[in-house]
């Protein structure tokens, strides 16, 4: 039996029908993630986020990959205020100073964290400890926004000096790098993940 092609599978309903987002969703979102560099762009992208549409976000990341220096967290945090004011002329990035800095300095504190643990990966994926939390959902309306382990994640890396990772963020985050699936169980990726 061959495989359905992509345009015949269930999924989520949220990508709609942008073909980017189709493609994160079938690729990206909720695959368990150990890799600290995409650990540390999804960090980023995440933070941008807020108040924004992930769509928005998504479909400006390779001007922030090229921005962000390949989010090469040693690369961003040696960025200076002249990089700052660089990125705020950027018009292919969102140009808000408070999160352009705070991607700068969670770069500083995610090399820190990576210090401590050995790995940043080692550090994150303790909030589950160490396994990904499949959850079974029916529809879009019953994922949270947050739940105890992103309230328990913001906490720590607020405490660690990281900004723009309230609760949401972080849970965004987690099902971003599949520390959670909340693929829905009607959903191909559900059981693929």
């Amino acid at each position: 039996m061959s495989p359905m092609a992509p345009e015949d599978r269930r999924r989520c309903p949220w990508p709609s029908d942008d073909p980017l987002m189709i493609e994160y969703h079938d690729r990206e979102w909720g695959a368990p993630l150990h890799d600290d560099g995409k650990i540390f762009e999804f960090l980023v992208l995440e933070g941008m986020q807020a108040g924004l549409s992930w769509r928005t976000v998504l479909h400006k990341r390779e001007n922030f990959r090229r921005a962000f220096r390949g989010f090469d967290p040693k690369k961003v945090a040696r960025f200076t205020a002249r990089d700052v004011r660089r990125l705020l002329g950027d018009a292919g990035i969102i140009r808000n100073r408070a999160k352009i800095e705070a991607a700068v300095g969670n770069a500083r504190a995610f090399l820190a964290v990576r210090k401590e643990f050995g790995s940043f990966d080692r550090y994150i994926w303790r909030f589950v400890f160490g396994k990904p939390i499949r959850n079974g959902f029916q529809a879009l309306r019953d994922l949270p926004a947050r739940t105890k382990e992103s309230d328990a994640m913001s906490e720590d890396l607020r405490r660690r000096g990281f900004r723009f990772v309230g609760s949401t963020i972080c849970y965004a985050h987690m099902q971003a790098t599949g520390m959670v699936n909340d693929h829905l169980v009607s959903c191909f990726r559900y059981r693929e993940l």
